[in-house]
């Protein structure tokens, strides 16, 4: 089981959010694959299996270091990060969760005892180190807590604090990178999706789970963020904007689907696929609805479980804009993808190595990209050029193009590219598009459609 899923309802942006993630420029014609995001050039261990000693929340929640019931004016950190945590993240009330009677009732159809103490279910609601990694004032109910995302505190909790001290030195130390884009999106997916340690099923699903959903920007914004991007903060760290996250949680996300779908102890269960991998609502919706569409980029027909491939909507999409060559690479290997899952296990795990091998080096190039505001204004176009052509047919789909719409008009915003009442009338508009798909089994792909269309209308000519 994973942390309560943030809902779609909860995620409608106003013109009154404002991430000050400055803005860094797309020019993809300059791959050349260097990485520029800070102190994270190696990938590191993530929190849940690094060896450090985990302290417990309580070692951060002093009045005077993150406990401060109000932010410190000239603080080079806000010094609330705990009581923003307690008092607005779902993570802290993520272990709570499994004593709810929902919970009780997936435990039992999973045959577990109960939720609370099951491994299956601590691992992504609670931060279930080994007991020989919690200190003293380590308390598993605190769920998701401080050190299960920036890592055990035990050789950086002092240092951290100190003015000989600085960012890279504390990742070194075992402060795990949260501000790079790929860290970050590597640490939300190995709860939000699942990897070899934490592994996310078809069964999971079935006992009672929710859906599983993720975007990086989106979810950076709504966690909500404990942390104010400012000068002070960009001397420190690294910053990415809106669309560079966007970008790096997609390609990350279908690194992640791929990885699953290529290994031999995730891929299957018994003589079926492993169908968490697949669109849960091409199976999942009433017989009486005649809602199935054609989508030329899947080339499958009706009545065949569709792979879940909305993040590679996006990721293509991105490509198409940014570099052609590559996007129709892309495309074509999808497409094979999904004809292979006709064709049976063997064939299917072949086309998904194929696309991985393509897709599994782009990431850390998004790091050294550079966009133009014409540039952020064409993607914004093309994401809802996509719905006019069918892509969003599935609930999944367009609610990642939601998201995707709403990082890029941030990232506008940030740029000066949108005056601020251009960016409200967006804004307002698209939420249109937030109310249509607030409820997956509610989704009407015309209803959609019209708000994908409305705002196009709204967009600025130039």
């Amino acid at each position: 089981m994973t942390a309560g899923r943030i809902t779609l309802g909860t995620m409608v942006r106003d013109a009154g959010r404002v991430l000050a993630l400055g803005l860094v420029i797309i020019v993809l014609g300059g791959f050349d694959g260097s990485d520029t995001a800070g102190a994270a050039d190696v990938a590191p261990a993530l929190p849940f299996t690094a060896p450090a000693k985990h302290m417990g929340v309580s070692s951060c929640a002093g009045s005077t270091c993150h406990g401060s019931i109000t932010p410190w004016p000239g603080s080079t950190v806000r010094q609330d990060e705990f009581v923003v945590w307690l008092n607005k993240d779902p993570h802290a009330q993520a272990y709570k969760t499994l004593l709810s009677e929902r919970s009780k009732r997936i435990a039992k159809n999973l045959g577990l005892d109960n939720a609370y103490d099951a491994k299956i279910c601590l691992d992504c609601h609670a931060d279930n180190v080994a007991p020989d990694r919690q200190a003293d004032g380590f308390q598993m109910a605190d769920g998701v807590g401080c050190e299960s995302c920036h890592g055990g505190a035990e050789n950086w909790l002092g240092t951290h604090t100190s003015n000989k001290s600085n960012h890279a030195a504390n990742i070194k130390l075992g402060l795990y990178p949260t501000d790079d884009a790929m860290a970050r999106a590597k640490l939300c997916l190995s709860c939000h999706f699942g990897d070899t340690n934490r592994t996310i099923t078809h069964r999971i699903m079935g006992a009672g789970h929710p859906r599983l959903s993720f975007e990086l920007d989106t979810f950076t914004a709504t966690e909500p963020p404990h942390f104010t991007v400012d000068a002070n903060y960009r001397q420190r760290k690294s910053a990415p904007d809106h669309i560079k996250l966007w970008v790096t949680g997609q390609m990350m996300a279908v690194d992640a689907l791929l990885g699953a779908m290529t290994d031999p102890n995730r891929n299957h269960d018994g003589i079926f696929p492993e169908l968490v991998y697949f669109d849960c609502h091409a199976c999942h919706h009433p017989m009486s609805e005649k809602r199935w569409e054609p989508r030329a980029s899947a080339g499958i027909g009706p009545g065949v479980p569709r792979i879940a491939d909305a993040n590679m909507i996006m990721l293509g999409t991105f490509l198409d804009q940014f570099d052609p060559s590559v996007a129709v690479e892309f495309h074509a290997r999808v497409k094979a993808l999904h004809q292979a899952s006709l064709k049976g296990p063997a064939a299917t795990t072949a086309a998904a190595e194929a696309l991985k091998s393509l897709t599994e080096g782009l990431a850390p190039r998004v790091a050294d990209m550079k966009m133009t505001r014409p540039q952020m204004r064409s993607l914004l176009m093309a994401v809802i050029d996509k719905g006019t052509r069918g892509e969003y047919a599935d609930y999944a789909a367009a609610e990642q193009a939601t998201m995707a719409l709403s990082a890029i008009l941030d990232a506008m915003k940030s740029a000066s590219a949108l005056a601020p009442d251009q960016y409200k009338m967006l804004t307002g508009t698209l939420n249109k598009c937030y109310t249509a798909v607030e409820k997956d089994e509610a989704y009407d792909p015309r209803q959609f459609m019209a708000a994908l269309q409305d705002v196009e209308a709204v967009i600025p000519k130039t």
